[in-house]
């Protein structure tokens, strides 16, 4: 029985999770699937491991095609996804409808929860920038709650472990104790597309290609919104 090893962001994890199973019944074949964040799914590859199926940011597959790690021809986009605010279940909602509301309610919040840009995650990278340009990162960080990942930082919040916090929302929904106060607003608006490509060096290249087309069968695109992702496909 063939298995089907996957390096997947976990921007994708609740329909990868979702579908994996579906997919395996159908094909006969097993998944053996490691989720981490974008960046450091990217430098496992650039390091030398191999997979047969890699889920990572649009322009990361871009990046690992270029440089000859992944099948040229093969990628195709699932889905993308928005970076959205959170705050634990029952808390009242910040108001961050203009730029400088969203300012105010990050310096305003005792604490505030985000990816650690160590880590590797696209939304942590973006949010240190961002803040970095706001021109309040100093006090942001000087109250952070560092996390290894998107979950993890939805995890804190509905632990009420942080008062406010940024993840992408396919990241936030699956965790319960949490709400979504909404998205980034103005020009802080921050969207990613995921995309599965197969690796260079996939032994189980027909596997492979057969478990993006089951990902990107146009009957799952439902199960794609509900889990906070617009479907590329």
């Amino acid at each position: 029985m063939p298995t089907i090893k996957v390096l997947s962001a976990g921007a994708v994890k609740s329909m990868v999770e979702a579908l994996g199973p579906e997919y395996e019944r159908a094909s006969g074949n097993k998944l053996n699937i490691a989720f981490a964040t974008a960046f450091a799914q990217r430098d496992r590859v650039i390091k030398g491991e191999t997979a047969d199926v890699v889920i990572v940011s649009e322009q990361i597959i871009a990046e690992l095609e270029k440089l000859g790690l992944t099948a040229a021809g093969s990628a195709r986009n699932l889905g993308q996804t928005v970076t959205g605010v959170i705050v634990p279940e029952g808390a009242p909602s910040p108001d961050i409808s203009t730029v400088e509301a969203f300012k105010q309610a990050l310096l305003k919040a005792k604490s505030v929860a985000y990816t650690d840009p160590k880590a590797g995650g696209s939304g942590g990278i973006m949010f240190a920038k961002m803040i970095e340009d706001l021109g309040i990162a100093d006090a942001v960080n000087a109250k952070a709650v560092l996390c290894k990942g998107g979950l993890d930082v939805s995890t804190k919040i509905a632990g009420k472990l942080a008062e406010i916090g940024t993840t992408f929302i396919s990241e936030a929904l699956p965790v319960k104790g949490l709400k979504v106060a909404g998205t980034l607003p103005g020009e802080l608006h921050n969207a990613n597309t995921y995309t599965a490509a197969i690796h260079k060096a996939a032994v189980e290249r027909e596997g492979a290609a057969a478990f993006i087309a089951f990902l990107t069968d146009p009957a799952t695109r439902t199960r794609w919104k509900a889990a906070g992702l617009e479907p590329a496909f």
